[in-house]
Parts: structure tokens; sequence; C-alpha cells
């Protein structure tokens, strides 16, 4: 009976404050936080376990180790969302009346500010340990995130778009697992090999394809675009525009690598 009490109390606590319409963008944004500081911790335990190097490494690649498992676990978790709200339930749907532009849920405005909790995490390592974590466009590109999405989820405009572009955070596993290879000394394995092929891959398909049809339904919805508030309608084209030259350049780092790593394995 007693805990049946407490089941209901938590529930009601969950759904009268941390979830209740006002509150869901500022609980979220913290839950993100506290969320980021536990995967830090559940990567630094679980590598210590079973990975018999962890402790060989240096302090700041113990760091950036535990950071990566951060952002890894990060991105399956808004990639995971991303796909279900686009995919799996008619939110977005162009079948229902009115703009796709402010379409909102508490599930979806919730995500993005766990989200928005990851980005502020993260940008604040990468201020704390710079540039170790990554340069200046890594600032870029995680300001640039933080904003769009802390505007769309205090807005609830354009959450369709800004969950089109975290779709591309699918890449993040890859990237990590890469780094990861290489400290283990795993640089030459065949896993290594396949990783590279694979990140190749989706970063073609996430941030590449992907952001093309982004600018493609911008363009056909634009009728919807145009009546947000004069903010978002201009984060709308140039969050997406900014990641895309980006992504790009990125990309051709990895065409590059993947080519050298083919031939060294030819």
């Amino acid at each position: 009976m007693a805990m049946t009490v407490y089941k209901y109390q938590a529930q009601a606590l969950m759904r009268d404050y941390l979830l209740s319409d006002p509150l869901v963008p500022y609980t979220s944004v913290l839950i993100g936080i506290v969320l980021c500081k536990m995967a830090y911790n559940l990567t630094r335990i679980l590598s210590s376990f079973y990975f018999k190097g962890y402790s060989s490494l240096t302090k700041i690649q113990r760091v950036e180790w535990n950071n990566r498992g951060m952002s890894s676990a990060h991105a399956i978790f808004i990639t995971s969302i991303s796909l279900y709200l686009v995919i799996s339930t008619d939110l977005f749907s162009d079948h229902l009346k009115g703009p796709i532009t402010f379409r909102n849920s508490i599930i979806s405005t919730f995500a993005l500010g766990v989200s928005v909790g990851y980005f502020i995490s993260d940008l604040a390592m990468i201020f704390w340990l710079y540039p170790t974590l990554g340069g200046m466009e890594y600032i870029l590109h995680h300001t640039l995130s933080v904003v769009a999405i802390a505007y769309t989820m205090l807005s609830g405009e354009g959450q369709f778009y800004t969950y089109m572009v975290l779709i591309s955070e699918t890449t993040t596993p890859e990237i990590n697992l890469r780094w990861f290879l290489d400290t283990a000394g795993l640089k030459k394995s065949s896993a290594y090999l396949v990783n590279g092929i694979l990140m190749f891959v989706a970063w073609l398909v996430a941030r590449i394809l992907l952001f093309m049809y982004v600018f493609y339904h911008i363009y056909f919805h634009y009728s919807q675009v145009v009546q947000m508030h004069a903010f978002g309608y201009y984060l709308t084209f140039v969050v997406p525009s900014v990641l895309f030259v980006m992504n790009t350049m990125w990309f051709m780092k990895i065409l590059k690598g993947v080519k050298k790593t083919l031939s060294k394995w030819s």
C-alpha cells in the first residue's frame, strides 16, 4: 500500500511540476545536464572495468574518452527521438491541418531541452579544456545548436526542422568509435576499417543528403516558414546553411581518410 502511494505521488510530481507545460523547457534542460554527468561517470566506470588500457591513458585522454561516451549517449537518444517524432508519429505529418512550423508537443519540447542540456555541458567542457576537445569549429557548431534548439524549445516554432537537423547526430557514435579504436591502438584493425566505411555512408546520408532534403522542404513550405517570428525565420535558413557548409568541409576530410585507408588495405 505504501509503495502504491509513493508511486502515485511520484507520478503527480512529474505531471504537475516537472512535466507541466510552463516548466518543461527548464526542467528538461536541467535533466539533460544531470544525464550528461551520469553518462560521463558511467563511461568512466565501465571503461575502467572492461578496457584494460583505460588506466594507462593520460588524464586528458581519460577526460576525452569519458566525454565521447557522453556525446555518444546523447546522439543515440536524440537520433532515436528525432526519427520517432518525424517518421513514427503524425505530429509533423502533411495530412494534418495547420502550418508544420508551429507544431510541437510536451515530448518534443522535453527532448529538445535534454539536447540543450547536453550542448551546454559539452560546450562548457570544450571551453574548460580548449582546444583539446575541439577548436573554434566545434564552438561555432555547439553555439549555433544551443541558440537554435533553445529558441525552438521555448517558442515551439520550427521543431520539425530542428529534429530533421538533429538526425545528423547519428554520425557521432561512429566518429567517437573511430577515436576509441585509434586511442586503443586498433587503427590497423578490420573494425577500424568497417567503422570508417560506416561513418562515410552515415555522414553522406545524414549530413549531406538529409540537409538537401531540409532545404527542399523549406522551399516548398515557404508560405508556412514565413509565418514564423523574424528570429525563428532567419534561424531556419542560417543554421542549416552554416552547418551544411561545415558538414561538407568535414565530409571531404572523411573522404580523403577513407581513400587513404582503403589504399593501405588494398
